[in-house]
């Protein structure tokens, strides 16, 4: 398989987890959150870990290589902290009421979880799925714009995650192959939450499912589109399509800003949400350690 084809296809696994959190949203019949906090946990301590010993490090060598050092180390922190920026600023631009990475709790999952069962004020897409307590008069427009909105919000979300997963396994496979893990591990609950208020949104499971896979799909399609800009952009100049090492080296400063910010607002306050005593704590470590063990076992 051509270095391209795997990065792609592990950023379309890592994508395609947000599938599993609705699957389990919908049909388990008690969502094992404990799993989830250790889960997201893990995620956190390998983003973590790669980010600051693994990336950035990339990120500084190559800028160093066309910069200088101290002109390289610059570069790379501004490319790490703007990395940060962007995903800070993608996430003011969701309202927190319609973040689909809020939690949600267990109130919230069990009407779906009911095979009869749905929220009241929604009608369902089909009469074989509506409970027969509903109101079919009572469409709320505004509910529906909201979960729509969300599976949006998701998908934008999630651009920047695939372009990061994307190149780094373009980079180092078994490097890009540990961040899918660790984001498709972070999609599960985000499915979860994803899931939720679209159901809510139509009252029907089936849509809700594809609207929490469809917004993870836009990880893959992040990946390409990223990816194809950045071809185009250098397709007329010396390096004829052939991304420059130095902007490799920006891209890997903003992947491991992007990578720490996810860890950070995203899956700790997760973890510690699902979770009880010190499970973040034990995900957290353990992600390091598994982390820091396949780093060495590859040199």
């Amino acid at each position: 398989m051509s270095p391209l084809l795997f990065a792609f296809a592990v950023t379309l696994f890592a994508g395609l987890a947000t599938g599993i959190g609705s699957l389990i949203a919908f049909f388990a019949r008690q969502t094992n959150t404990r799993f989830l906090a250790l889960a997201t946990g893990f995620s956190a301590g390998v983003m973590l870990y790669v980010s600051f010993v693994e990336i950035l490090r990339k990120g500084l060598t190559a800028l160093a290589e066309v910069y200088g050092d101290k002109a390289g180390a610059w570069i790379n922190a501004a490319s790490f902290f703007g990395g940060i920026l962007l995903m800070a600023v993608i996430d003011a631009l969701i309202p927190k009421a319609e973040n689909p990475h809020e939690q949600r709790t267990g109130n919230e999952l069990e009407p779906i979880r009911t095979p009869a069962g749905a929220p009241p004020n929604t009608v369902a897409a089909s009469p074989s799925e509506r409970s027969p307590s509903w109101d079919p008069t009572s469409r709320n427009k505004s509910l529906l714009r909201m979960g729509l909105f969300t599976a949006l919000a998701i998908g934008i979300h999630n651009f920047p995650e695939g372009l990061a997963t994307f190149l780094a396994a373009l980079e180092t496979p078994a490097l890009g192959l540990a961040i899918a893990i660790a984001i498709a591990l972070h999609n599960i609950p985000e499915g979860i939450s994803v899931s939720v208020p679209i159901f809510y949104a139509t009252g029907n499971r089936r849509t809700a499912f594809w609207y929490s896979l469809l917004s993870g799909l836009a990880e893959p399609v992040g990946a390409a589109v990223g990816y194809g800009l950045l071809r185009f952009a250098f397709l007329f100049s010396s390096h004829q399509g052939a991304i420059p090492s130095q902007a490799m080296g920006i891209l890997f400063g903003g992947v491991a800003g992007v990578m720490v910010y996810i860890s950070l607002d995203e899956l700790l306050p997760t973890s510690r949400a699902y979770g009880r005593g010190h499970d973040s704590l034990i995900g957290l470590l353990s992600g390091m350690m598994i982390m820091a063990l396949s780093l060495l076992l590859m040199k």
